[in-house]
């Protein structure tokens, strides 16, 4: 019978389950990432489960996030992460080498390999064929303790590609066509597949920038496969030895198909402040900007950098707009300088920052109050930035540098003769900047800082839910908006009762003062609620705050995941139209939850003021007895 890609991938790492929308897989993993953001806690995780060495193929921790050091606390947490990937038969990749997506592809990814990651954007994975997965950083620690990775088998949402790009445009405006066309929501419970006679016209610079927005648009992985463009690129880092191909089979079919003429596709921009909010650069022509920044996960490729670095070349950037470039890697920058754009750059007024994820994280690079920021990122909701009532638009590389040219958002086609960029014969890399493990690990001390506080212990599931309504919020929530991130958060990330002082604090800077006087309580939430980074602190702090359960319309993939995880009961209403009724001061029970959870119930009553209402648990039964538990750190420990 004839496969399509995903089901090919699927099935050569099938552990558990059968392959049936609707029904809970177990897939093995053969590769892990973290970063430190994340990383921190899932080592704190995985160490807890008493395990001598990692147990994957290849598992690496990446230091890319908060790189910035201000005071002692990042620096502390670099330490730490640096011993225990030592002791524990994880490589490091330091602070400075780059973020995590390219330089695993760079070196490390696979085609036909899974890989899972705590950080959403570990779907970039895709572009060299690997069902790579962003997760919350617990499910991460079990995959490193040799467990199988579970999820929902997923729909396989083909994309049919035909046609070439037009000049001046690029991969970030094919994403953000589909953005525009089918919202953020479109790709939950689905795996992206992109096929057709046009894929081949899609280089790796483009198929990395999709692979890694398809989280963005809700979907689960996003694949391409791997063919000459795949065999071509790994050849230049001097890996054609990993190629394999591998495509669907002929006739393969799909859940659904979009078509997707290249050549009708036309530079775009994502407005405030989600990234769906697409219109034309030609329509948002001549808003003002103060800010452009070109790199990212996104858009920080050698071809993304060196396009930017031709538009600007031998001209002088807008007198009051802050040109920064963000090199995606350590490797990108150095053959970026060999093949001339880093002087291009410099000549042109641009600001050179070292190769991390910075101001896409809200790690500097803020902007100004009242202005506008152009960014290649891959998202721009409220707040990310690090100003609170930012404006924060989102671009390709084309439009980032012809708009940085002219001081506000500018259509590059009017530059004229689209630039050509030139690649090395093979890129230069130096291997010692991945540090290997040791050897011994018993002469491995693991470093403790002391922002690094223990791990919180959670009771199991109590036999009712009673509390107020703390919050309700509406869709597209966030985990940016849950658990914000920035450097006045993110520092705090391996210290969860000094986290959670920041939970919903961009809505409620009260927030965590009322769940401590109210012993907890219960949230309510719309649309996609939890949407955006795998950050599982977006779970964790809340439940350490006494949330034992949220109340949506429906959930985010990870987050939802990272809840059942930490013991939140993820409900849903039965009837969307009961979210209306339900308002912040509430009050809510629900009787005999931890009865109904053991019976298998798939609705659950709940009491609002003494008005009944229906509510969905739509979970497997190995989640209900994580749930039960208290959290998968104490199912694990039974």
């Amino acid at each position: 019978m004839a496969q399509n890609l995903a089901e090919k991938l699927i099935e050569s790492h099938l552990v558990e389950g059968k392959m049936a929308i609707g029904e809970e897989i177990g897939i093995r993993i053969d590769q892990t990432l973290t970063q430190d953001a994340t990383g921190t806690m899932a080592f704190l995780e995985f160490e807890s489960l008493g395990i001598p060495r990692v147990r994957t193929e290849l598992s690496l921790s990446y230091i890319d996030h908060n790189i910035i050091q201000t005071d002692f606390k990042n620096a502390d947490d670099h330490l730490f992460l640096e011993t225990i990937a030592a002791k524990y038969g994880v490589y490091l990749s330091p602070p400075g080498n780059g973020v995590s997506h390219h330089v695993h592809r760079e070196r490390f990814g696979v085609p036909g390999k899974t890989l899972l990651g705590s950080d959403s954007h570990t779907t970039t994975g895709g572009c060299l064929t690997m069902l790579a997965v962003g997760a919350g950083g617990l499910e991460v620690a079990m995959a490193m303790a040799g467990r199988p990775f579970y999820l929902m088998y997923p729909k396989t949402w083909g994309i049919r590609v035909k046609g070439k790009l037009a000049p001046w445009v690029s991969g970030k405006d094919l994403i953000l066509e589909l953005m525009r066309r089918f919202t953020c929501k479109a790709g939950v419970g689905k795996i992206m597949e992109f096929f057709g006679p046009g894929v081949k016209n899609l280089d790796m610079s483009a198929r990395a920038t999709i692979a890694n927005m398809g989280v963005d648009i809700g979907a689960t992985a996003a694949i391409f496969p791997s063919d000459q463009v795949t065999r071509k690129y790994l050849a230049l880092n001097g890996r054609e030895d990993a190629w394999a191909e591998l495509s669907a089979d002929k006739g393969a079919d799909y859940d659904e198909v979009t078509e997707l003429d290249l050549s009708a596709i036309e530079p775009l921009v994502a407005c405030p402040h989600n990234p769906d909010n697409v219109k034309s650069a030609a329509e948002l022509e001549g808003t003002e900007i103060a800010q452009v920044i070109v790199g990212s996960s996104t858009n920080g490729s050698y071809r993304d950098l060196m396009i930017a670095a031709k538009i600007v070349e031998g001209r002088r950037i807008h007198p009051y707009v802050s040109f920064e470039v963000n090199p995606g890697s350590r490797q990108t920058l150095e053959n970026v300088e060999r093949m001339g754009g880093v002087l291009a750059f410099i000549h042109a007024g641009a600001r050179l920052h070292q190769s991390g994820c910075l101001g896409c994280i809200g790690m500097g690079q803020a902007p100004a109050t009242n202005t506008k920021s152009l960014r290649t990122f891959p998202r721009n909701f409220k707040g990310r930035s690090g100003t609170k009532d930012d404006a924060v638009y989102l671009c390709s590389p084309e439009v980032a540098a012809a708009s940085a040219l002219a001081g506000c958002i500018t259509d590059p086609r009017k530059l004229g003769e689209y630039p050509k960029v030139k690649y090395p014969k093979q890129f230069t890399f130096n291997p010692d900047w991945i540090i290997p493990p040791a050897k011994d690990p018993d002469t491995i001390e693991v470093i403790r800082g002391p922002n690094i506080a223990p791990f919180p212990h959670f009771e199991a599931l109590p036999d009712t839910i009673e509390g107020e309504v703390l919050l309700k919020v509406n869709d597209n929530v966030s985990t940016d908006i849950i658990m914000p991130a920035g450097n006045r958060v993110l520092p705090l990330r391996s210290n969860i009762p000094a986290i959670s002082k920041f939970v919903f604090d961009i809505i409620d800077e009260n927030f965590h003062k009322k769940a401590v006087e109210k012993g907890g309580g219960i949230i309510v939430g719309g649309e996609n609620y939890g949407q955006g980074s795998s950050r599982e602190h977006a779970a964790l702090a809340p439940r350490y705050l006494g949330i034992r359960a949220k109340l949506v319309k429906s959930f985010a993939r990870i987050h939802k995941a990272n809840l059942i995880n930490f013991g939140i009961v993820p409900l849903e209403f039965a009837e969307a139209s009961e979210y209306e009724k339900v308002n912040q001061g509430d009050k809510m029970l629900i009787a005999n939850i931890r009865e109904a959870i053991q019976k298998g119930h798939d609705i659950i009553l709940v009491l609002v003021n003494g008005r009944e209402i229906q509510a969905r648990l739509t979970v497997s039964p190995r989640q209900r007895e994580i749930l039960l538990a208290g959290g998968l750190l104490n199912q694990a420990r039974m």
